[in-house]
């Protein structure tokens, strides 16, 4: 990956289901393999990307440990009816605000937990398909960073969406820059067709 005119043809497939929800959404399931995944949701004739992530490790066994810690009041959680009119507006705000209040998490519990899984279940998700392109985690890490990188500039609602504050790892002043040209049958909002890592 060190010719600048590299360029790498990445095809997304999908929507799939979380796992647990395919029978709920009539969805199959996520391919078991590693990479870079989209987490959209179905907005207009499309989908809006809430989060681009890598694993090394399986997609579904990663969202598995995703839902555990939805379940746990860890992770933001979304109102989905607002998201379906491309507003972001929390039901719960996770992370460092979940840690320092334990005893709200507990009373709101229920509520939370309800639309925690309105939310795995509105969730669409897309997959990297990058062809004969082996496991690099540098790659992985490149596009995921350039995809959020992408959707914090763009205008409302598809900067307002996406969560802020990623531990992201973009390409180094070392690295020489690989262009990206991304195809999906479906329409996903702001991903584009050509973006350079």
């Amino acid at each position: 990956m060190t010719d600048k005119q590299s360029a790498i043809e990445i095809a997304w497939t999908g929507p799939f289901a979380w796992p647990s929800f395919e029978l709920e959404n009539n969805l199959p399931p996520i391919p078991d393999k590693p990479g870079v995944y989209l987490q959209t949701f179905e907005y207009k004739d499309g989908y809006l990307i809430y989060i681009a992530g890598i694993t090394r490790r399986s997609v579904p066994g990663r969202f598995s440990e995703h839902t555990i810690k939805y379940m746990k009041g860890d992770y933001t959680v979304l109102d989905i009816e607002a998201i379906k009119k491309g507003v972001r507006k929390e039901v719960w705000h996770g992370w460092g605000y979940a840690r320092k209040h334990r005893q709200e998490f507990e009373e709101r519990k229920s509520i939370i937990l309800q639309a925690a899984k309105k939310q795995l279940s509105a969730f669409r998700i897309f997959i990297a398909d990058m062809g004969g392109v082996k496991d690099e985690q540098r790659l992985f890490e490149r596009l995921e960073a350039s995809i959020m990188q992408n959707l914090y500039q763009q205008s409302s609602p598809f900067c307002d969406i996406p969560d802020k504050g990623m531990q992201l790892a973009p390409r180094w002043d070392s690295e020489s820059p690989i262009i990206i040209k991304n195809k999906c049958a479906k329409l996903i909002h702001r991903l584009p067709a050509i973006i350079t890592i």
